[in-house]
């Protein structure tokens, strides 16, 4: 019996990331759960594998070069060397300005979301060039494009969809694709749990969206399992939104001159 690919998710514990390892399980996968969340990795892991699937949880802290070396090492013994990578691990943050914010939380934050990318498609993406194939979903976010009041992860993510395009070109002759997905705010439970401690106002969230609704992981999912499967085979390079119109409702319905109707 044919083994199915080795999709390897950072942050897969929860959230996108566990709605992503769920999904590439369902498409055949064999899955590898990078987390620091132990209880969750582990639950993730033992669900997949429950439903027949085969999955496993290795904890990782992805701001460690050498311990996503080694998880990556450890990977490629106990399944394989990784055919997929998603990394959907980070963090999010509160509003603040550049002028009083938080230093060691801003150094945190890039050294999880940009250099935690970094080191996992380093670290795995060598696994890659040597099979001489692959496909990287980096999760970028719809808010690199505009400037947000969120100044280590707003620029963060504007680096993450650079950096992906930068890989796209050093590892496309290698028959590897990297590609990102652009989220805009996602129903996951740190957004609840947001929302109902006042942190966000969901009539402002709606306000600048074109439909009324907000995605919710499994939509995140849905477009890194196309970007990952070979209905993408020639796309590479590029940052693909799935943000519920808020790209295009942002600036037309803050224009100063009015919408042409009435909510």
């Amino acid at each position: 019996m044919t083994k199915g690919p080795v999709a390897v998710v950072t942050g897969g514990a929860s959230g996108i990331g566990e709605a992503t390892s769920r999904r590439l399980a369902a498409d055949g996968c064999r899955i590898a759960i990078l987390d620091v969340n132990k209880d969750g990795g582990e639950r993730v892991a033992k669900a997949l594998s429950a439903a027949g699937g085969e999955a496993r949880y290795y904890a990782c802290d992805v701001a460690d070069a050498k311990a996503v070396d080694a998880v990556a090492a450890q990977v490629a013994k106990d399944m394989g060397p990784a055919h997929i990578l998603v990394t959907s691990a980070g963090l999010i943050p509160n509003t603040e300005s550049v002028m009083d914010m938080d230093l060691e939380a801003h150094d945190r934050m890039w050294r999880v979301n940009y250099n935690g990318t970094i080191h996992a498609c380093r670290s795995f993406g060598r696994q890659m060039i040597a099979e001489k194939r692959g496909a990287i979903v980096t999760l970028g976010s719809i808010n690199s494009r505009l400037p947000l009041p969120l100044p280590a992860y707003n620029p963060g993510k504007a680096a993450i969809e650079r950096l992906t395009q930068l890989l796209a070109v050093e590892l496309g002759r290698h028959g590897i694709r990297v590609n990102s997905v652009g989220p805009t705010y996602v129903m996951t439970p740190p957004l609840r749990a947001k929302v109902e401690a006042g942190q966000r106002d969901m009539n402002k969230i709606m306000g600048v969206h074109a439909l009324g609704r907000l995605p919710e992981p499994k939509d995140i999912a849905d477009a890194i399992a196309y970007l990952c499967s070979d209905q993408a085979a020639s796309i590479t390079g590029i940052l693909l939104p799935v943000d519920a119109g808020w790209l295009a409702a942002v600036s037309y319905r803050t224009y100063a001159g009015g919408v042409p109707w009435k909510e």
